[in-house]
């Protein structure tokens, strides 16, 4: 199981409308860029608009960031699309025995330890901007 692909969708779609200045960012023209279909762009599109991050006007072909690259995060957008709810990346499962050990204690003894994980992985998150992500996808393209 991982983590759902709206975050890496979200994160191409933002960074493919700053490319594409100039241009229409039509949910078909990202759509052919990430390789999906455009339904799932207008979806995700429609998320990352009422987070604040993306301008999309019904009936107007299209769409722009709603603020500078330097001021959306990966948190911004992996909080966006709803990849998970507060607290729950890890899910520990339901009911184990409680006649066991083991069964007794490893959700007070692996739930702390999960939640400190996430709480790193969101901090990571939010160090990182759209900025940097764009920058790194120049450079790169620079070495092909």
């Amino acid at each position: 199981m991982s983590i759902s692909s709206r975050f890496s969708v979200g994160v191409h779609i933002l960074s493919l409308i700053d490319f594409n200045k100039d241009g229409i960012s039509s949910s078909e023209y990202l759509a052919e860029s990430v390789n999906t279909n455009p339904a799932l762009i207008r979806k995700i599109n429609g998320m990352l608009k009422k987070a604040g991050l993306l301008e999309v006007r019904p009936g107007v072909a299209g769409s722009k960031l709603a603020k500078p690259l330097s001021d959306i995060t990966l948190l911004d957008v992996y909080k966006a699309v709803q990849v998970v709810p507060e607290n729950e990346l890890f899910h520990v499962h339901d009911n184990p025995n409680p006649k066991c050990i083991v069964g007794r204690n490893i959700q007070d003894t692996i739930i702390p330890i999960l939640s400190t994980a996430q709480h790193a992985m969101e901090k990571m998150l939010e160090s990182v901007t759209l900025e940097d992500v764009v920058k790194d996808i120049v450079e790169k393209d620079k070495v092909d």
